[in-house]
């Protein structure tokens, strides 16, 4: 059975990567449940350039402009505005959240920074909600172990995915960090590496510059 949309927020909250582990205890994950604001701030908050590098992500991504991406659980925007930008107004961002105030606060956001080639999509928990061959790439950061129905997701994806497209996953190391989940709610790399083999997807490429995360990049077989 799918997970509600209030179990996946939930989920995020605990992750929200501008958190401290130690922070984020039971009560704390419960107060900025309640108050998405507080949400939007962490994910915003410039101290989490310092080891997320967002520019030199998208830069690694050497995106084109014109292309078409997803961001799977675009959250603020945080990487949404950077990806918009390096596709130029020739291209498209899909914002794929599940959260319908992360969704009306990136509308905001479009519409008062004047960016033209955004579409937030309310996503399902286990489906982005995009159409059939109408993706370059996918980048989900911080998100995919949200997601339950992994296999579905992938599939879906694959049925999205224009000819050539990757799939990227930027995720916390499995191991104790500074930031980020519990490590009991980590995906290690080997195991998503094998998760992403069977079923179908080939590791093309990895960047190595982050240093609390790994940065892959997969191809359809």
């Amino acid at each position: 059975m799918k997970r509600s949309v209030l179990a996946i927020l939930s989920g995020v909250v605990t992750a929200v990567p501008g958190w401290t582990q130690e922070a984020a205890t039971p009560h704390e994950m419960h107060r900025r449940h309640r108050d998405p604001e507080a949400m939007i701030r962490a994910l915003e908050d410039p101290a989490r350039d310092a080891y997320q590098k967002p520019d030199e992500v998208v830069a690694a991504l050497g995106l084109r402009p014109g292309e078409v991406v997803a961001d799977v659980g675009a959250g603020s925007g945080y990487f949404t505005l950077r990806l918009a930008r390096a596709v130029s107004e020739r291209g498209r961002v899909f914002a794929v959240d599940v959260s319908p105030e992360m969704i009306r606060h990136l509308n905001r956001r479009l519409r008062d920074e004047g960016v033209p080639n955004v579409v937030p999509v309310l996503s399902d928990p286990d489906d982005p909600l995009l159409p059939d061959a109408s993706v370059d790439r996918f980048v989900i950061v911080n998100t995919w172990h949200h997601i339950e129905d992994q296999t579905q997701y992938l599939r879906l994806m694959k049925r999205m995915l224009r000819p050539g497209g990757q799939v990227v996953h930027i995720d916390f190391e499995k191991r104790d960090l500074p930031v980020g989940p519990p490590v009991s709610e980590k995906i290690a790399r080997e195991d998503l590496v094998r998760q992403m083999a069977d079923a179908g997807w080939r590791l093309e490429r990895q960047h190595d510059f982050l240093p609390y995360q790994y940065f892959l990049v997969f191809v359809p077989e």
